[in-house]
């Protein structure tokens, strides 16, 4: 397991570093980047944060592109994951919705949204329990 892992990590320090090149260069008069390269790139290296476990770093990149392109409905289902999984259900809940509402067929979210419905409710019926 760790030949494994000594050959994913540096893999992914070096995407890492290569989009964080592009995102730094993108910001020159120079280097046009189209929103959609750029908003990837962004999302891109967010995922690696994420598989990294650096949720809120990687909560940063993804909402960074969600700000250069507001209609590329990825990184705010990935935003959502995060969200879901550190238990910021309302929020995860908002992102998921913004997803469907952008592309109504996205599967993934609709289950994801279902399931944030079901473990806020259950949450909401434990303290209601932990009360009484």
């Amino acid at each position: 397991m760790a030949i494994g892992h000594d050959c994913v990590v540096p893999r992914e320090l070096e995407l890492q570093a290569g989009f964080s090149s592009l995102l730094s260069m993108s910001s020159l008069p120079c280097c046009k980047c189209s929103p959609e390269d750029l908003a990837t790139a962004y999302n891109n290296r967010g995922q690696i944060k994420y598989l990294r476990v650096d949720f809120y770093e990687a909560m940063d990149d993804y909402t960074s592109a969600i700000r250069v392109q507001p209609t590329f409905e990825v990184p705010y289902y990935n935003r959502g994951l995060i969200l879901y999984r550190l238990g910021y259900f309302d929020d995860a809940l908002e992102d998921f919705k913004k997803v469907l509402d952008l592309n109504p067929g996205f599967q993934d979210a609709t289950l994801s949204l279902k399931q944030t419905i079901l473990d806020k409710e259950e949450k909401q019926r434990r303290i209601n329990e932990k009360n009484y």
